[in-house]
């Protein structure tokens, strides 16, 4: 039996036949046209070809509702890019490229700035601009696609699987399916989730070693894939899923039951969503709220910077679906790692340490107070909140109140309703910002601490570095003592505490995080459930004694070993 390590992005446990998926590359020519005529014929080719894929895609989305729905809306905004149709043109016009090798040279350009980015969400839509670009290429060349029946209890083994891929694909008969690349984030991923399909990522090259109808057994918990397993392995197997069954019927019974510990101490689970579509999770999950709201989405997937309408609609939309509940919209955070094509930053030698989030917005203020006042108009509509990124020191919070009043003072001006008395917090993941949180407590009203780049910042780790991710660790003592005096200086200055990182969906974390006093945890939405059953199931004093014992411990191993236990 040879047992292969992934990424588990949607729990439960499958077993069936292999089915291997292999796509065939589209190479560039390398030709060269050698007339006007080619050149026109080629410009015709690419243009017949982006209105057939969208009149693809519109059939399609007719059938769909939900997250496949506004997988596909944005699918066909990509592909409708005009920015794209400029670039390929160009290289057709000008550099006498072949439609074939302009639109590979243009969707390679494109898919390597947002592989460049450092948040894992924006880095994943590259899925989408490969299968945009996939798409072209299939109906200018003609290509046909795989229309291959699954055979039942099949699990998919594939490179990768395309948002249109997964969106599409009978699965009556997929018990699962691994890829060699991906993330948690990707759009199989979240689809996976969605229809209840166990899934694992990111497996690598071992994948290649799979054939059609090898036996697997795959957990989309643990990330691991099993190949022909023994039958005492698959019994095992069977049983688990079995009981993960029942787990995952007991947790369903939950949604409507609030996040309190036996000795009533009541806790706020929240969701981090990237726009008014993610709303209809967070409530089938049970969320209380929305911890995070990314605003980066609604600038990623176009070629300027959206108008104040534009945004104005894109919160409202969202304060609309959150049906009343409350929502912190973060501003912007764009720059360093996170380029926009249409903002030109110049190339900086460490991006995590650059030109981002909050600098971008204290210099181009501009920028910053059409989206303040975007948000304060959408906030007639619902809850919301503003927060700021990438704080470092008092002055940056200080700065941007003021551009927030400046922003208000323009909507007075012009007569145009808003929420005035809008409440003001930072994310704290930088660790002076942890340090010095006595001092900033004082200016805001409230705190959300973002685990991912306080734990990469305070350890000097690039988690994307796969030679050091071993070394990013949030249970590290560093990292945890940094986290307590946060909630510390919130409880002592009377400021509401969040967390909206990854460790806030970790149900490893979850006792320890509630003994030390977290008041909001905020996740996705599909993690919810898992966190409030850990919490209704333990005492805060249960949780206050796990706190103490791992805050005497002096290594990462030993508390993780620790919070292990605890689940046995």
């Amino acid at each position: 039996m040879e047992k292969i390590n992934g990424t588990g992005v949607s729990p439960g446990i499958a077993i069936g036949k292999a089915f291997v998926i292999k796509k065939a590359e589209v190479a560039v020519s390398g030709i060269l046209l050698k007339g006007e005529n080619e050149v026109i014929a080629n410009v015709a080719a690419f243009n017949n070809a982006i209105e057939v894929a969208v009149n693809e895609l519109e059939v399609i989305k007719l059938s769909l509702a939900g997250t496949d729905f506004e997988i596909l809306e944005t699918q066909i905004e990509l592909i409708s890019d005009p920015q794209i149709a400029e670039d390929v043109i160009e290289k057709i016009q000008s550099e006498r490229k072949t439609a074939n090798d302009a639109v590979i040279e243009v969707i390679a350009n494109v898919v390597e700035v947002f592989e460049s980015m450092d948040d894992e969400y924006m880095r994943a839509r590259t899925a989408d601009i490969k299968d945009i670009g996939s798409r072209i290429l299939k109906h200018l060349n003609n290509t046909k696609t795989n229309t291959a029946r699954f055979k039942p209890d099949s699990i998919i083994i594939a490179d990768d699987l395309s948002p249109s891929d997964t969106i599409t694909m009978d699965i009556k008969h997929v018990n699962g399916f691994a890829t060699r690349t991906g993330s948690k984030t990707s759009h199989a991923a979240i689809i996976a989730k969605a229809k209840g399909i166990p899934a694992v990522v990111g497996c690598g090259d071992s994948l290649s070693t799979i054939q059609n109808d090898d036996v697997i057994i795959l957990d989309g918990t643990s990330g691991l894939l099993y190949i022909d397993p023994a039958e005492e392995t698959i019994n095992e197997f069977r049983l688990k899923s079995e009981i993960q069954k029942q787990q995952s019927e007991k947790l369903k019974a939950l949604k409507n039951r609030p996040a309190i510990t036996t000795d009533g101490k009541k806790v706020m689970l929240s969701a981090n969503i990237s726009g008014a579509a993610d709303m209809d999770d967070v409530h089938e999950n049970g969320g209380e709220g929305i911890g995070l709201f990314r605003t980066e989405l609604l600038f990623m997937d176009r070629t300027s910077f959206p108008t104040e309408d534009e945004q104005f609609k894109f919160y409202k939309q969202a304060a609309l679906q959150s049906k009343g509940k409350p929502v912190i919209v973060r501003t912007i955070d764009i720059g360093g790692d996170k380029q926009l094509p249409y903002f030109n930053i110049p190339a900086e030698l460490n991006p995590f340490l650059g030109y981002r989030a909050i600098r971008i917005c204290l210099d181009q203020t501009d920028l910053f107070i059409t989206q303040l006042k975007a948000i304060l108009r959408a906030g007639v509509f619902g809850d919301l909140l503003i927060m700021f990124p990438m704080i470092s020191n008092i002055q940056e919070v200080r700065a941007a109140k003021n551009i927030l009043e400046k922003a208000k003072e323009e909507l007075l001006a012009e007569n145009i309703p808003f929420k005035a008395n809008m409440k003001v917090g930072i994310m704290i993941e930088i660790p002076s910002a942890a340090v010095t949180a006595d001092i900033l407590a004082k200016e805001v009203d409230f705190f959300s601490i973002g685990t991912n780049d306080l734990c990469q910042y305070t350890l000097a780790v690039d988690r994307m570095n796969e030679k050091i991710t071993h070394l990013y660790d949030p249970f590290n003592p560093g990292v945890l003592r940094l986290i307590n005096n946060i909630l510390e200086q919130g409880r002592k200055h009377h400021i509401h505490v969040g967390m909206c990182g990854e460790m806030a969906g970790d149900p490893l974390a979850a006792l320890l995080l509630l003994g030390m006093g977290l008041e909001e945890f905020s996740m996705s939405a599909s993690s919810i459930p898992t966190i409030k059953n850990t919490i209704i199931n333990h005492s805060e004093a249960d949780a206050k004694q796990v706190y103490r014992a791992v805050m005497t411990m002096d290594s990462s191993d030993e508390i993780t070993a620790y919070l292990k236990a605890q689940f046995v």
